[in-house]
């Protein structure tokens, strides 16, 4: 794909044909498959300009990658762009005035105009000033399911998470997984919070993520999430691998029924070269509550003391939120584009499936901006140290999450 200078013009303060050429490092953590075909469109289209696109990809997650991110950009040895959550991971770097402002770059490419939801620039501005570029809508609320494994245990496939909580027995009979899950300890917090949709529904999930009530997280409706996660923890024993991708391929070659995880599965699926409605189905809500939450990611800019970069940083920030890099991004990511004026004719059954719940307004605020870092690793740390030890109440479970809620920042 070429993207002209003129285009770049079109959306991003170009200040002159003059500006140097520049090699971009551009750090992420998009090392699987399908995230790896979609950050590859990015890096194709800014090196189709005079500038050059530096890889460099941090494998693990975000929970490995941030530390390094953040520990570079502290350090004096920043990179030229950095995937982040768009949100309060980045706070303090902008405040401590680490990051490039692109308010002009915003206003240019009336960004205020076509991002949808408008949430997701409010995530990247502090003090009206735009510091990021949103680049998709991730959820988390998520039922990934195997026909072949649904096939080869005699069942149908499940409509939604009470039926496959029922079908589990038929599954294991089969010798198979009914829930695969990986070991890096945001899935589990993951799991978690999609059930927390799903069977608290809605209007708990703000109260206890948006208001801090302590007293909605003490409830019975709660106390059903808490069971609702234990006994997705037994669903997974057997499910003996790491990386989420690793859990999504038991399900794409029908060793495990079922995973719990965000629409970017979807990109593993599309590698694979299995269709959604014949290989898999996807219950966005578990469905249940048919909803999602409007997370996603970003990128940012730290500053650096040379006009050259700056300038074709601005130019990547431009490209990233064109219409023809939304399109060709999020259809290999499995993430929604940010734009609303995008044509995603393209988009397969589980894409479409997310695109009604966006159009329909049926969206939550994400997770990741509700609580301080802090506050955030004690959750997930109590997730964690629940799905393992199996000594670990419901009761218990819930009391510490509750104390951790009342103190929340």
């Amino acid at each position: 794909m070429k993207l002209t200078k003129a285009l770049l013009c079109a959306t991003a303060l170009c200040g002159a044909s003059a500006v140097s050429a520049a090699d971009l490092e551009v750090t992420h953590w998009w090392t699987s498959g399908g995230e790896a075909a979609a950050v590859s469109e990015f890096a194709k289209a800014f090196n189709s300009t005079e500038h050059t696109w530096i890889d460099g990809a941090i494998a693990g997650s975000g929970g490995t990658a941030r530390p390094i991110i953040i520990s570079r950009i502290l350090g004096g040895d920043p990179m030229h762009a950095t995937q982040l959550n768009h949100g309060r991971q980045a706070e303090e770097l902008v405040e401590a005035g680490l990051m490039l402002d692109l308010t002009d770059v915003a206003a240019a490419g009336g960004w205020a105009d076509v991002v949808n939801p408008s949430n997701l620039l409010e995530s990247c501005t502090l003090d009206g000033k735009v510091y990021c570029v949103p680049v998709n809508i991730h959820s988390p609320q998520w039922l990934w399911l195997s026909h072949a494994a649904y096939e080869k245990a005699g069942v149908d496939v499940p409509s939604d998470w009470f039926e496959y909580v029922e079908s589990a027995p038929a599954l294991r009979d089969a010798g198979l997984i009914p829930l695969a899950m990986g070991q890096q300890s945001w899935q589990t917090s993951l799991a978690f919070g999609a059930i927390q949709v799903a069977i608290g529904g809605t209007d708990l999930y703000v109260d206890v993520l948006t208001n801090k009530n302590a007293e909605a997280a003490a409830s019975p409706e709660m106390t059903a999430v808490f069971q609702a996660y234990a006994d997705a923890r037994s669903l997974s024993e057997g499910s003996n691998v790491q990386d989420w991708n690793q859990a999504t391929n038991l399900v794409i070659t029908g060793q495990a029924g079922a995973q719990l995880m965000g629409d970017w599965a979807q990109g593993e699926f599309q590698v694979a070269n299995q269709v959604a409605g014949e290989d898999y189905t996807c219950l966005p809500g578990l469905g249940v509550n048919e909803i999602i939450a409007t997370g996603g990611d970003a990128f940012y800019f730290p500053k650096q003391d040379d006009p050259a970069i700056e300038a074709a940083q601005k130019e990547l920030a431009a490209l990233m939120i064109s219409p023809e890099m939304q399109v060709a991004f999020n259809l290999k990511k499995g993430s929604l584009p940010i734009r609303g004026d995008v044509d995603l004719s393209a988009a397969n059954d589980c894409m479409k499936k997310g695109l009604a719940i966006l159009a329909a307004g049926n969206i939550l605020p994400d997770g990741v901006n509700a609580f301080s870092a802090d506050t955030a690793g004690q959750i997930e740390d109590l997730m964690v140290e629940m799905w393992n030890d199996q000594s670990v109440t419901v009761e218990d479970a819930q009391a510490r999450y509750t104390a951790i809620i009342a103190n929340a920042d």
